[in-house]
């Protein structure tokens, strides 16, 4: 009992050595606000759901694309597709409250559901009526699920590494190759990592989520860092590692609109069987994969990725759709 009761207090001793050795104090959110804001850079105010910060680019006399990011993300992540993309399409690309420079909201809320919710909003208040909806990871996790419960909004679907439904256990089988992941789903980590330094870590989940692509380098690091450590952001996303997703058994036959999956072979996030699983059950999906390629196509590998997308929308006959409620 001496040896059980000694180890425990060392134990204890340890964690709270470790803890005060690795505190770091959040940045102020002006300071990130200043480092990552663009001349592109808007907000929309939504109350209780938060300030969105998004970005309005492009040829608006064309199609609208909506890209939305990845869990721990921000929407800088679409600038390459951006670029190539703003001379014939509208691009709409935001933060997602939780993440970038919207971060914390004041409703806690930070599902599926409520982040469906802000795209609603934001694109009323735009008067885009119809539009192709874009997301990479958690994001396509959104889009997949927007598309669901409302196609008659959208033009196309872009699931880009997406986020799977629940019922596939995505976690038995991705993510654990990135040690934040795997401990924010420890709810003991998630008491203290509000005030942990993320550093070492994020460096440890960019080059697993990039497949230690060349284009890894400190700018993209600190800009990962950076915006988990405005202040708020870390509070933001243990609340929303702790939810439970236990709603789904999805009918993704359900899905009728022209839907476009892209990924990368080397995806140690989302494997690439995962793709497979979603060209099965969304009818008439296309498809366009990358060899040695990660998570992140859209950075990783820009100007293929970009001009597949580009076909893909070529393809589509836009003016004559068939109706969401009559499946062509």
């Amino acid at each position: 009992m001496k040896v059980l009761k000694f180890l425990g207090v060392f134990l204890a001793f340890v964690l709270i050595t470790a803890f005060f050795l690795l505190y770091e104090a959040d940045i102020p959110k002006d300071v990130i606000d200043a480092r990552y804001l663009s001349p592109a850079s808007q907000y929309l105010d939504l109350g209780d759901s938060g300030r969105i910060h998004y970005r309005d680019e492009g040829n608006r006399r064309n199609n609208t694309i909506v890209l939305l990011h990845g869990s721990n993300a921000s929407l800088h992540t679409w600038e390459p597709w951006v670029a190539r993309l703003s001379a014939d399409y509208r691009v709409i690309s935001l933060d997602l409250p939780g993440h970038g420079l919207t971060g914390e909201v004041p409703a806690d809320q930070y599902n599926h559901d409520s982040y469906i919710a802000v795209i609603e909003s934001l694109t009323s208040h735009l008067g885009v009526d119809s539009f192709i909806l874009a997301g990479n990871s958690m994001g396509g996790g959104v889009a997949w699920r927007f598309a669901l419960s409302h196609s008659e909004r959208l033009d196309g679907l872009i699931l880009i590494d997406s986020g799977s439904p629940a019922a596939w256990n995505i976690e038995e089988d991705s993510g654990n190759d990135v040690l934040a992941f795997s401990l924010l789903r420890r709810p003991w980590f998630r008491t203290i990592a509000e005030r942990l330094d993320p550093y070492y870590m994020t460096v440890q989940g960019v080059k697993v989520a990039y497949n230690n692509a060349a284009m890894i380098n400190d700018d993209l690091i600190m800009r990962y860092y950076d915006l988990n450590m405005r202040a708020g952001t870390r509070r933001a996303t243990m609340i929303r590692f702790a939810q439970e997703f236990t709603d789904e058994k999805p009918d993704l036959s359900q899905i009728n609109v022209p839907t476009l999956i892209m990924w990368g072979k080397a995806d140690r996030l989302m494997p690439f069987k995962h793709a497979g699983r979603f060209k099965e059950l969304i009818p008439f999906a296309k498809t366009a994969y990358y060899d040695n390629v990660g998570h992140m196509p859209m950075e990783e590998t820009p100007e293929q990725s970009a001009n597949d997308l580009i076909r893909f929308l070529q393809s589509l006959d836009l003016d004559n759709l068939p109706d969401p409620e009559q499946p062509g």
